[in-house]
């Protein structure tokens, strides 16, 4: 067969010569024909790209290799000038094209509604704003989360009742569509020292029947602080900020002893009514009550801290979570969950700018 250095040597200089062939057959380009053409001679089945490659079933193994690495680098390196080239005299006809048939292809519409934002995108937006005011962080989670995450991490192990409406959507054993926005609490804790301050919005998904004020999926927003000497009182401060920036004027915050896993003490908050201040007994938003229930809340469970690795001993916090639906349903005064995934353009024009 010869000396492999010397075949190596002849290989490579035909490679050199494709080469040159190749940057001569560009010179003559002229329109797209001339492409496909110079594309055949080069790297078709029977191009000299690929009678080069095909030569190297006959050549030692030991220079096989280096031979290959060239070869295939130079196809790839013709093959993608080639594309460019294609796509620039593509460009080139229909400019041409259309310059020859002066066709003026721009449309001239005129809506029919003043676009607007969809109510929970500005209610998100609003929110964001209200708790980056305070000092809060905003982060995001993935909506397919491991169960460590959106359970055992938050103090709801296997065996626990609150399972039975919240694991509903598995995608895979240990994964699942979280069914809140607190594994954002977990996976911050786990990932970072404190002190911090958090909030996350974002999808949710649970098993529930479609009404006026149920859906399967829906949109949660999740706050907390965990630094040294937070107590309930910095908690019922950040609740009555949020809402008297959102539903206006100087508001009222009740809170009422509840229970979730993984807070303790846990507390169901409710604002006074921000329409009439619980003076109308026909009031559509307060049913006369005076006291309209928002969220849940509560100091975070010492067993949350200590998964996470953070001794409760030294370190506290609080967190609180919310249906953004609920909070745009009063605000908007809309008395159906529904509208909010519908796309009804007598719906969304309300929120005209």
């Amino acid at each position: 067969m010869g000396d492999p250095k010397d075949l190596r040597d002849q290989l490579m200089e035909k490679v050199n010569e494709v080469k040159e062939h190749f940057k001569e057959a560009l010179a003559e380009l002229k329109n797209l024909e001339d492409l496909k053409r110079i594309r055949a001679r080069f790297i078709g089945p029977k191009g000299e790209v690929s009678e080069l490659m095909k030569s190297l079933k006959t050549l030692p193994k030991e220079i096989v290799r280096e031979l290959g690495r060239s070869l295939n680098q130079l196809k790839e390196e013709i093959s993608k000038h080639l594309s460019e080239l294609e796509k620039k005299l593509g460009e080139e006809i229909l400019r041409k094209r259309l310059l020859e048939e002066r066709k003026d292809l721009s449309v001239r519409y005129k809506p029919t509604y003043t676009p607007s934002i969809h109510p929970l995108t500005r209610i998100m937006r609003e929110l964001k704003e209200v708790f980056m005011g305070l000092g809060f962080e905003v982060v995001e989670g993935p909506e397919l989360e491991e169960e460590y995450y959106n359970f055992d991490g938050l103090n709801i192990p296997s065996d626990h009742p609150a399972r039975d409406m919240w694991d509903s959507f598995w995608v895979r054993p240990g994964y699942l569509l979280r069914s809140h926005t607190s594994p954002v609490q977990v996976r911050v804790m786990t990932t970072r020292k404190p002190p911090f301050k958090v909030v996350s919005l974002g999808k949710c998904y649970r098993r529930d029947d479609l009404d006026p004020t149920h859906s399967f999926q829906f949109h949660q927003i999740e706050g907390f602080i965990v630094d040294k000497g937070i107590t309930f009182a910095h908690l019922k401060g950040v609740l009555m900020e949020f809402a008297s920036r959102v539903f206006g004027g100087k508001r009222k915050v009740k809170l009422i002893p509840s229970y979730f896993p993984f807070t303790e003490p846990s507390a169901e908050v409710a604002i006074d009514c921000f329409r009439c201040g619980g003076k109308d007994p026909h009031c559509p938003i307060c049913k006369g009550e005076g006291w309209i229930e928002v969220l849940g809340a509560g100091m975070i469970h010492p067993n949350v801290l200590s998964n996470a690795g953070i001794s409760p001993q030294e370190w506290t916090g609080f967190a609180f979570g919310m249906g953004i639906e609920r909070i745009a349903m009063l605000k908007y005064q809309i008395d159906d969950i529904r509208l909010f995934y519908e796309n009804r353009l007598d719906f969304l024009k309300q929120f005209s700018a």
